[in-house]
């Protein structure tokens, strides 16, 4: 099984930037082994089960739930049986059929 969660996770009680609290965060899903990416909006890691998934993003609120009095979150997730390394295959197959790379 192949599951692909993307979040975004930041306190919305610490002003305008939050980056110095997102980088822990990063640095915790770094650390944590699961194969992950990072864009502006989100990150998004790939994880065998569901379960493996939720944890990642439930350790996460545990780095900012001590420091922040309110911290917000986003989640999607696509969980598809038989399939691994979605992560990049998804990308590369619309880069495929739109004939390039991001311009």
């Amino acid at each position: 099984m192949s599951v692909l969660l993307n979040f975004a996770m930041f306190p919305t009680d610490k002003g305008a930037s939050v980056s110095q609290y997102v980088s822990k965060v990063l640095e915790y899903v770094r650390d944590s082994g699961v194969a992950y990416r990072l864009d502006s909006m989100g990150t998004t890691i790939e994880t065998e089960t569901l379960e493996e998934a939720l944890d990642v993003v439930n350790k996460a609120y545990l780095i900012l739930e001590p420091v922040a009095d309110r911290i917000y979150s986003t989640i999607s997730i696509d969980a598809r049986k038989g399939r691994s390394g979605r992560m990049d295959g998804k990308i590369q197959s619309i880069e495929n059929k739109i004939g390039g790379v991001n311009q």
